[in-house]
């Protein structure tokens, strides 16, 4: 996207700030303001029933809401017709965010503290001046966006510790963990989801980061690793809501990574993992698979086990094979057991309509109608060079935010905040009819609010019309176009 806007404010008198969209010049950034979610809105608003936010794939709008006036009306038309039904309910909705990297604890950590603090509450504070993202996911030890490979047991080689005695999350104690603090004073209802990439390396079979097995005789020395990990995380404030049991199992070609087959992790999950967190008193919500839905047998799979079985809460998903689909075919075998969505990446340097239309129409549409609790983008951050990445590690992953001497808000940015600022967590999906060429799902909210995400699929502004109860009232969305709509 080649579109730069630029906004000047005094805020309380300590900052003047650049805030861009798309590409812009450099400039010292001494702080951070909201984003220009509303920047053209009347004096006088016009009335309306329905509120009505909009990104275009021009970027012409970036999640701003428009000064429409929407009135329901008993008067049915021709146009194209969205039916919202909020007695037909689905799952209950956990929330919407990204992955908060190393990396991108690194990058919002090192910024002035006026201008963290700022950010911080345009991304996660709850009131409804900011975005509200209400579900993160974080790294247990490194992921490939980390600036160096660790674990949180590193020892000499040819040493073991079976029994923890080396277990620290020094690692993370500058950047992340005073991060999520902080994340937790504004949302203290935000939901953490920690994903291993790897073992400690002398859990397994080839002493390495990149791809290896954990050890058979080890299984239950890294159910510990687990336990330390969220108590650890507990005495810091830090609640951990759900852990996955492998980043990506059946990928050995990260930095760092792990292959764990189907029968290994059902046997670490039913006889180690299970069965540690029982003892220890531990709720956390063990999830498997964070494999692509073209591999249901694999989840499938691990759920035939009872024994498994009981102690998992559900699957978990990406998106770079198969179709989204396939959460449904996870969900209808096993329908007592939850779904999730934990990540999906924009490649840099990011076409803007492209991944607009692509992460809606899979993640936020797709995902949602195929069962998933929640959506999570991949990388919260990265700078300029799209660092920082492990050795080996994604070095075309592009942020949610690139921060380096200004804040770029991208593409993931719009793609969240279309969900999370209304879809709030308790929400419940609801019926509505699908269209080929105007996606959309929704959601009635834990007030009563319904909201419906809407994307115009088709190369020509269309005009539709949502009917709710047999009250109408016709939107109209650009070619490519997503609106969110609320009443």
């Amino acid at each position: 996207m080649k579109l730069t806007i630029q906004y000047f404010f005094v805020i309380t008198g300590w900052l003047v700030f650049a805030v861009c969209t798309g590409g812009c010049s450099k400039k010292q950034a001494t702080g951070v303001i909201p984003p220009p979610s509303n920047p053209v809105v009347p004096t006088d608003p016009v009335p309306t029933d329905v509120v009505f936010w909009l990104t275009r794939a021009d970027g012409l709008a970036l999640f701003q809401k428009q000064n429409t006036s929407l009135l329901f009306t008993g008067t049915a038309n021709s146009n194209q017709s969205i039916t919202v039904d909020s007695t037909q309910r689905y799952q209950t909705i956990d929330g919407f965010g990204c992955a908060l990297t190393g990396g991108s604890a690194y990058l919002i950590g090192k910024l002035p503290e006026a201008a963290k603090d700022a950010l911080l509450r345009e991304l996660f504070a709850t009131d409804s001046s900011f975005i509200g993202i209400s579900y993160l996911r974080v790294s247990m030890g490194a992921s490939d966006l980390s600036a160096r490979v660790f674990s949180y047991d590193d020892i000499p080689a040819g040493q073991s510790d079976t029994g923890m005695a080396n277990f620290s999350l020094a690692d993370d104690l500058t950047d992340l963990v005073p991060l999520l603090k902080k994340i937790f004073v504004l949302n203290p209802h935000i939901k953490i989801l920690g994903s291993p990439w790897s073992a400690p390396i002398w859990m397994k079979t080839n002493n390495n980061s990149i791809g290896g097995s954990l050890k058979p005789e080890l299984y239950g020395a890294y159910a510990q690793y687990f336990v330390k990990y969220i108590q650890t995380m507990k005495s810091l404030g830090i609640r951990i809501d759900a852990i996955t049991t492998q980043n990506e199992p059946l990928n050995p070609y990260n930095n760092p990574s792990m292959v764990m087959q189907a029968p290994e992790q059902a046997e670490f999950i039913k006889n180690h993992l299970g069965p540690a967190f029982e003892a220890a008193g531990i709720d956390t919500k063990i999830i498997l698979n964070e494999n692509n839905p073209d591999i249901p047998d694999y989840p499938i799979s691990i759920l035939d086990d009872p024994d498994a079985r009981k102690y998992t809460d559900g699957s978990a998903f990406h998106l770079y094979g198969g179709d989204i689909s396939g959460l449904s075919v996870v969900h209808n075998a096993y329908p007592d057991k939850n779904i999730y969505f934990t990540e999906q990446w924009v490649g840099a340097p990011g076409d803007f309509s492209a991944y607009l239309n692509s992460h809606v129409k899979y993640l936020i549409v797709g995902a949602t109608r195929n069962w998933s609790k929640n959506v999570l983008e991949w990388n919260l951050a990265s700078d300029p060079s799209y660092n920082p990445h492990t050795p080996g590690g994604c070095n075309t992953c592009l942020g949610a935010l690139t921060i380096g001497n200004t804040i770029t808000r991208n593409v993931g940015y719009y793609i969240m905040a279309h969900a999370a600022k209304f879809v709030l967590p308790g929400s419940v999906r609801i019926a509505s009819t699908m269209s080929a060429t105007l996606p959309n799902v929704a959601f009635k909210t834990p007030s009563g609010k319904k909201v419906l995400i809407v994307l115009n699929d088709s190369p020509l502004t269309q005009t539709f019309t949502i009917n709710y109860n047999d009250r109408f009232v016709s939107p109209v969305l650009a070619a490519g176009a997503v609106g969110t709509f609320i009443w």
